[in-house]
């Protein structure tokens, strides 16, 4: 059996796994799109839930499908069984809280539960889109009320769409429209890039038959990690201490002579300037400020060095440096980061597991055993 083994990479790098319409990143060339359209251009000029429909249907919507769509999500979001689970995590934490992360991974099993969701197995293509856009859209009221510790729900603007929904109920405030159209870049920007970590492990579960939320609390628990979603808010606490445009250098030498990395530069797949990373700059340029200035300088001067110091070898800014930026700009506390990333990310999960589900064949790789031999 040992020899019919195939060998691959370690971290499956560069091993096509499985078949997708969804999306393609083209690393060496630093383009990704989302089916036949520069997901780069999606986010500089369509709105969350046209990127949405596109990615869960593979298509753009007509303007009365937009506003179909638009009041399916308001009304998931208004859900009494919702809100329900999330009282029951806000008063059932007792004196302790719960992080809207770990919360979120709570939140969609008994949402299911509580909604009498089938494995995506039984179900029909529609269905299983009915299941994925009322999970998604659960997610940023789920992540938005845990933050606030509030089990009583903001009211959801019938006026506006999700992205400003989440900033209103996570900050209190109803955002204006510089801040909306920043904030709507990147997550349209952040919904989906490949078979990362967290994509492939909602593809496994998908691939076994089970229910939706299943799918997002695996992809979501992947995402946790700080080596896939958990570095944006790191790159804000290198700012704070560095603190000044003198201290940069010193600080970048001593980081990379200490063999430690510069969160929010370098990316696994782009060999080149991350697209996302020029588009987030350009959003945060559009605020100005100190704040932006200093995230500027810091980055010629990180990737100054590290072309000196590392020669050979192209790291540049990734996705996270300038959303962290962008996100603070939008008022977004920085333990919000990560979470706003999953709000983002879902809707990729869940067109994934749409996908996924059209193919009845179980993910069951193997393993190499490199253990001791049997003892007869």
């Amino acid at each position: 059996m040992d020899d019919k083994l195939i060998e691959v990479p370690r971290g499956l790098a560069g091993v096509a796994v499985a078949e997708t319409a969804i999306s393609d990143v083209h690393g060496a060339e630093g383009y990704y799109q989302y089916g036949p359209f520069s997901a780069v251009e999606l986010a500089r000029t369509a709105s969350f839930e046209e990127a949405w429909h596109l990615l869960a249907t593979g298509r753009l919507p007509s303007a009365d499908e937009l506003a179909a769509f638009g009041a399916r999500v308001r009304e998931a979001q208004r859900s009494p069984e919702l809100w329900r689970v999330i009282g029951s995590l806000v008063h059932g934490a007792g004196e302790a809280s719960v992080g809207p992360l770990a919360g979120l991974k709570a939140a969609w099993p008994l949402l299911s539960a509580a909604r009498g969701l089938r494995p995506v197995y039984d179900l029909d293509e529609a269905g299983r889109l009915a299941d994925a856009v009322l999970l998604a859209a659960s997610a940023p009221i789920v992540l938005a009320a845990l933050h606030r510790g509030a089990a009583e729900p903001l009211p959801v603007l019938d006026d506006r769409g999700l992205v400003a929904n989440y900033l209103f109920q996570a900050t209190g405030e109803v955002p204006d429209a510089a801040r909306e159209r920043a904030l709507s870049a990147y997550l349209i920007a952040a919904m989906d890039h490949g078979f990362n970590a967290s994509t492939f492990t909602a593809r496994v579960i998908a691939s076994t038959g089970a229910d939706v939320a299943s799918c997002l609390a695996g992809a979501l628990g992947a995402l946790s990690g700080p080596l896939h979603g958990g570095a944006p808010a790191r790159a804000l606490d290198s700012l704070d201490e560095v603190g000044a445009a003198e201290r940069i250098e010193p600080w970048v030498r001593e980081r990379l002579a200490g063999g430690h990395r510069i969160m929010g530069f370098g990316h696994a797949v782009y060999r080149t300037v991350d697209p996302r990373s020029v588009l987030l700059k350009e959003v945060a340029l559009g605020f100005g400020g100190a704040r932006v200035e200093f995230a500027v300088l810091f980055e010629e001067t990180v990737e100054r060095l590290l072309a000196e110091l590392k020669p050979g070898r192209e790291l540049h800014a990734n996705v996270e440096f300038y959303a962290a930026v962008v996100m603070e700009l939008c008022g977004l506390p920085r333990d919000m980061l990560t979470p706003t990333f999953a709000v983002a990310r879902t809707v990729g999960w869940t067109a994934h597991v749409i996908e996924q589900a059209r193919d009845s064949k179980i993910i069951r790789p193997s393993a190499r055993y490199v253990g001791p031999e049997l003892v007869a």
